[in-house]
């Protein structure tokens, strides 16, 4: 396999595995009782995160330019016609990591999913698609969108703590 065909392997390619790595962990691992806040938290992180890349986008772009059309070169991956600030796939790939890890807490999960996240984001700047802000960027606003994540972790440890209280007391 050439260099090339092995970067857009992971520029692009690992997404499919994300993606399906994160649509099992979501759909069997989540508790049955819990499925609907957890996927009400799961889409209001989405939301959140895609619209704070779009605000972010439109008010600050590094450049106007991405690094091949910088370089002259054709694009080693696939690419939306757009200045790429924040990457869409950085943050696509790192929000469903973030749900998978706060909503099931399956850690062997979240870390391969973690790590094919951080393999499509050097993919990503070796195809000169991103740029290492791009990419950083990304997975900084799925951060951001991941603070919905708190209060389920809020919502749990108040549940956790009445049934221990409820246990107690009988």
């Amino acid at each position: 396999m050439t260099t090339q065909a092995l970067i857009k392997l992971f520029a692009d390619g690992t997404i499919i595995p994300i993606v399906l790595l994160a649509g099992y962990a979501l759909l069997f691992l989540v508790p049955k009782g819990h499925r609907f806040e957890s996927y009400a938290r799961i889409l209001m992180a989405g939301l959140t995160a895609y619209l704070l890349a779009k605000l972010l986008g439109s008010v600050y772009q590094p450049s106007g330019e991405r690094p091949f059309e910088v370089l002259g070169v054709a694009p080693g991956a696939s690419y939306l016609n757009n200045p790429g600030f924040p990457s869409d796939h950085a943050l696509f790939t790192a929000f469903l990591t973030f749900a998978v890890w706060f909503e099931t807490r399956r850690r062997g999960i979240a870390t391969a999913m973690a790590i094919l996240t951080v393999l499509l984001c050097i993919g990503r700047v070796l195809a000169l698609v991103h740029t290492p802000l791009d990419v950083t960027g990304g997975i900084l606003v799925a951060a951001v969108g991941a603070l919905w994540y708190l209060q389920g972790d809020k919502i749990l440890a108040t549940t956790t703590t009445r049934k221990k209280h409820k246990s107690l007391v009988q």
